[in-house]
């Protein structure tokens, strides 16, 4: 048996307890992770509370498909599948799961785990899959930042926006990170050429546009954040916020057809989970040429005031559950 985190209905943090369930057994081509920490993100707090409504078609109508929340980890290897050759028990390995990572134990498919590089905290390891990679995905992929662009990543200073601060910078862009007072030092701490204060200043009234603009707030309308575009500028819309009932599916439709009729590039997009990315990520944290934020730890007993800070929407970095 092993102790875990479940909800059995959608709702506020109150739907979680802490249970004891059965160690689940790994089938031929997955590893059992012994979990090490687990960081929670906005995405898991829209899952717990299912809303946007929207979500419920994908997680379960009346009740969550997966009673066990959360999604990335990083712990120690107990056992293996009969096919996994890459891993051996006692390897320290971090990745995702759809099974759930708020547990003792997790199935894993062996190929969405990789090494914990030497030198990174298995705390720090289980900070980085999802918001590593939606950092990562939309930096380099999406709008294909270049030596000597600018820059503007709002939200700066959270899961999300920490990581693509430090990844835009290596790809040589000149950056402009958006915060509140508290986290003008974190932010530039990150390697931000600019800091804008939001609480004094309105960064969409520059003189210059930003060749890139990463909106992980979208507390502006988009035709604002447009006049702070270039031309030919790219907008990567990315909060996840929205209506109760369809989220942010309106302002997607809405940019995706604006993009028709503008030179602008309007991309709102959903990160992949690729194993040879976040080997890439392994490698930038063994480099130390990126380094998890992490803002707070929680012990298991407590992941509901977890996801229940996440879901005020004002971390530093990212919040981690220890187990």
């Amino acid at each position: 048996m092993m102790r875990a985190v479940a909800q059995q209905r959608y709702g506020l943090s109150s739907v979680l307890e802490t249970i004891e369930v059965d160690v689940p057994s790994p089938g031929a081509r997955d590893v059992l992770v012994q979990v090490g920490a687990a960081s929670v993100h906005l995405g898991d707090y829209f899952v717990m509370t299912g809303k946007p409504y929207v979500l419920r078609l994908v997680f379960g109508l009346r009740r969550p498909r997966h009673g066990i929340p959360g999604r990335d980890l990083a712990g120690v290897v107990a056992a293996v599948g009969k096919e996994v050759t890459a891993v051996r028990p006692g390897d320290e390995v971090f990745g995702w799961s759809t099974a759930g990572t708020l547990a003792e134990y997790a199935c894993v498919p062996a190929d969405h785990v990789v090494p914990v590089p030497a030198g990174t905290s298995v705390v720090e390891a289980a900070a980085v899959p999802t918001s590593g990679l939606t950092a990562l995905q939309a930096m380099r992929d999406i709008a294909k930042v270049r030596p000597g662009q600018t820059v503007l990543i709002t939200g700066a200073s959270g899961g999300v926006g920490s990581f693509a601060v430090q990844i835009a910078k290596l790809l040589g862009a000149e950056v402009t990170g958006v915060c509140s007072s508290r986290n003008v030092d974190l932010v530039r701490s990150l390697g931000a050429d600019h800091v804008v204060d939001y609480t004094r200043t309105d960064f969409t009234r520059v003189d210059n546009g930003y060749d890139v603009i990463l909106d992980n707030v979208e507390s502006q309308p988009l035709a604002a954040v447009r006049r702070a575009l270039t031309p030919a500028g790219t907008l990567i819309p990315n909060s996840g916020r929205g209506g109760r009932w369809l989220g942010p599916l309106g302002r997607i439709v809405r940019a995706r057809v604006l993009s028709g009729f503008t030179r602008q590039r309007l991309k709102p997009f959903a990160s992949v989970e690729k194993p040879k990315d976040l080997l890439a990520l392994a490698d930038l944290l063994l480099t130390g040429q990126v380094t998890p934020v992490i803002d707070r730890t929680y012990p298991l007993h407590e992941a509901a005031d977890a996801l229940r800070y996440v879901g005020a929407g004002h971390t530093r970095g990212k919040v981690v559950v220890t187990i």
